[in-house]
């Protein structure tokens, strides 16, 4: 059975990660990233990346759970971002 700190950090990932989907969909839908910042989204996905490998490492379901999926927004916004510098040369 799953306990109360289990769930409150599986709430806590909930809020964290979600955060970042209204600029994933808004990514998506608009193909613009000129308001995101390369910077920022390097050093999140760097962050996610070591927050990711520590849950692993601890077995915790809810940082491994929270990273995993706030690894695919990252890295999907990253990656528009990149095509954008290469199509536009813009930063």
């Amino acid at each position: 059975m799953i306990d109360l700190v289990d769930v409150l950090g599986l709430v806590a990932g909930c809020c964290s990660t979600f955060a970042l989907a209204p600029q994933a969909i808004r990514v998506w839908r608009t193909q613009q990233v000129e308001q995101l910042s390369g910077g920022m989204l390097w050093l999140m996905i760097t962050g996610c990346m070591l927050w990711l490998s520590y849950g692993l490492l601890k077995m915790d379901i809810s940082i491994i759970w929270a990273n995993g999926v706030a690894f695919l927004f990252i890295t999907y916004m990253l990656t528009k971002k990149v095509q954008d510098i290469k199509a536009t040369g813009r930063r």
